[in-house]
């Protein structure tokens, strides 16, 4: 399972059990831990699970850990359902996301930390025009890439931008929540799924009446959420959402495949007169020491043309706007990962082996544009 992590860390009297391992989970910088009967807990680092080195743990243990920071009534529908899920916060003012759950007659259990520190743009490698798009006052915003690929990260440093310099409400509905956000100029309430509320319609049916300026949809994974997040920004509100697709061009793909093709037009509609801006990201790794991951951000901010090719369905036109915005701020994926091999960030080796295209990529280092143009 790796490297194994060493277990030393002070106890305070009194202190339940399980919060020394959450007060590794801290020092380590870890972002999950499971644990499993027959296993010792096991932490997920920089995307790579490492052991700890401790002995295996046993049923009787791990229903100890958890049994004492539950309440009664808590437990009792944990043995009643055979998943439980809930928070728990400990020394320092850290938060975890624990859901507790038998599998094949065992006791496991997953924890996620709720992030404090909420990293910058330039702590994250991501490109400046998300400040620009932080700013925007209504409308659709889409943060778009496969599962790990930062995309919560990225919308957290959006967020926080907006908390720290505009007094307004923002509401979070997450699943779970992964960064905690105090109130700056802005008030931010955050609704957790299965923990605050028990369901995502039954969070996004209420939100309009919480009276936000910006809304974040942790994910918009059916007709619903994606409805409700574009029937909020024609109100007038700044929404910000996650979906699971590689770039701008698949996340139109996706979102049409929720709806029935009488709807196709409709949606069409909605989405050329409130989208904003989609920003697809995926996680390369780092070729400097310290630095893990690097993001390759494609962006693509709806101008007339966009707007116009959505609205028509000629989504396949959107590619080429894309390449020929880098006067607007916009930058396909394959310029992307161009950029950080040209900042000494990625390997050029590695920017090859994710590149979606080889040999514009290729172009791309040698200096030249796609179309003929001399740009190096």
């Amino acid at each position: 399972m790796g490297e194994q992590v060493a277990v030393e860390t002070q106890e305070r009297p009194g202190e339940p059990k399980v919060e020394k391992l959450f007060k590794i989970m801290v020092r380590q910088g870890a972002s999950d831990m499971h644990l499993k009967f027959g296993q010792p807990p096991i932490l997920r680092i920089g995307g790579v699970l490492r052991s700890l080195k401790s002995d295996p743990l046993t049923d009787a243990q791990i229903q100890k850990l958890f049994y004492e920071i539950l309440r009664p009534e808590q437990v009792k529908q944990f043995e009643e359902v055979g998943s439980f899920d809930f928070a728990h916060e400990f020394e320092g003012g850290w938060r975890v996301r624990i859901n507790v759950f038998k599998q094949r007659g065992h006791i496991s259990a997953a924890v996620r930390l709720v992030q404090m520190k909420i990293p910058s743009y330039e702590e994250l490698h991501l490109p400046p025009i998300l400040s620009r798009i932080a700013e925007f006052p209504v409308g659709l915003v889409l943060i778009v890439g496969a599962t790990g690929s930062g995309k919560s990260t990225t919308l957290a440093a959006i967020i926080q931008q907006i908390n720290a310099n505009r007094r307004c409400h923002i509401l979070t509905v997450e699943d779970p929540i992964e960064y905690s956000f105090p109130d700056v100029k802005s008030i931010v309430n955050q609704r957790e799924i299965g923990l605050d509320v028990p369901n995502w319609q039954s969070a996004l049916k209420y939100a309009m009446r919480e009276n936000p300026n910006v809304i974040l949809i942790g994910e918009m994974r059916d007709p619903d959420t994606l409805q409700a997040g574009l029937t909020a920004a024609e109100t007038g509100h700044l929404v910000f959402g996650t979906l699971h697709a590689a770039n701008a061009y698949q996340a139109f793909t996706r979102i049409l495949e929720m709806f029935p093709p009488d709807k196709h037009t409709m949606i069409r509609q909605g989405l050329a007169a409130n989208l904003r801006a989609i920003v697809a990201q995926m996680l390369l790794p780092g070729a400097k020491e310290g630095i893990r991951l690097v993001p390759a951000v494609e962006v693509m901010l709806v101008n007339p043309a966009i707007r116009n090719y959505i609205a028509k369905g000629e989504d396949d036109k959107i590619a080429e706007v894309i390449r020929g915005g880098s006067g607007e701020g916009m930058q396909d994926m394959t310029a992307a990962i161009a950029k950080a091999v040209k900042e000494d960030l990625v390997l050029r080796k590695t920017a090859l082996e994710y590149a979606p295209n080889r040999e514009r990529l290729e172009m791309e280092l040698r200096g030249i544009q796609v179309g003929g143009k001399i740009v190096g």
